[in-house]
């Protein structure tokens, strides 16, 4: 069913804020992990995200099939911010909202693996540039660090939840989709951080929870949500490729600077991104087979 002018503009009103929440905060989830392990603050960051969004999502009438659907999402979600939230001590912020954004490039990759169909010449292309990229994003050496595999696994991971949320967000309501995203990785992550370190935080990492929990969990991942069951995933990744903008200038306020060769590594890396995903737009229509084939296949999960 197609959605009317203004539902389009204020889905991208919605990403466009998601991508902001989520650009600014990568400086400051590698400022918290810096002083404690990854995986109780993310319990506790989801932990707080889901108290959040509960009053909310009780009040909202369940649909068929969302547990499921959204359980997939939350699984991909869990392991893609442990990949990345432990990556994160090894590279700079900027670098890091970068390289999470090869998941567009994964996207239509995991969709003609399920499809058994090759991508087309845009999107090897837009891969191509993306992996010379990469490799002057992490100083033009051979072989990339822990903090660079960790998150391109973030990545491929994240290109799963996509494709896991686009299954159910038309049909199931955003909120309770979100909150029950959230509590999987709040579930998964929660009792292992006891014995990772536990929560003896220090004010400023609480301070990184309530933001991270409330304005990136509980809104901006909703919000993402709700935004994707109003746009087809092609044009919803590109109003996203604003979030590591954002988490550049961010970096660049603060000192987390990407360097020369990261710049040129982060500018090739949006390249790819673009002719892949920018060249596929009049394309949207004949691939919508492919995404019901995809949705389904996670759907069923």
């Amino acid at each position: 069913m197609s959605k009317s002018p203004n539902q389009q503009s204020t889905a991208h009103l919605a990403l466009l804020t998601t991508a902001f929440l989520f650009g600014t905060s990568y400086v400051i989830v590698k400022s918290a992990v810096a002083n404690v392990d990854p995986i109780p603050f993310l319990g506790a960051r989801f932990t707080v995200g889901l108290l959040v969004l509960l009053p909310f999502a009780k009040r909202r009438p369940p649909r068929p099939g969302e547990w499921r659907g959204s359980a997939v999402a939350g699984l991909a979600l869990l392991v893609g911010y442990a990949t990345q939230t432990i990556g994160l001590q090894h590279i700079t912020g900027s670098a890091s909202a970068f390289i999470t954004y090869l998941l567009v490039l994964f996207v239509p990759v995991l969709v003609a693996l399920r499809t058994r169909t090759f991508p087309c010449l845009a999107v090897c292309g837009g891969i191509a540039l993306a992996l010379v990229g990469l490799w002057f994003l992490t100083g033009a050496q051979l072989g990339f660090g822990l903090g660079e595999t960790l998150t391109v696994a973030c990545a491929a991971s994240f290109a799963v939840h996509m494709l896991a949320v686009e299954a159910v967000a038309g049909h199931c309501d955003a909120v309770r989709v979100n909150a029950i995203q959230v509590g999987v990785v709040a579930a998964g992550s929660l009792v292992p951080g006891f014995f990772l370190g536990g929560y003896n935080f220090p004010i400023a990492t609480w301070l990184a929870v309530l933001y991270t929990g409330v304005a990136t969990t509980a809104v901006g991942l909703s919000f993402q949500v709700w935004g994707q069951a109003r746009l087809d995933a092609t044009r919803a990744s590109l109003v996203l490729l604003l979030e590591p903008v954002f988490a550049a200038v961010v970096g660049a306020l603060i000192a987390d600077r990407l360097g020369p060769l990261g710049i040129v590594g982060a500018a090739l890396i949006m390249s790819g991104i673009i002719v892949a995903e920018y060249t596929r737009l009049p394309q949207a229509e004949h691939r919508l087979p492919e995404l019901c084939e995809a949705r389904a296949a996670l759907a069923d999960c």
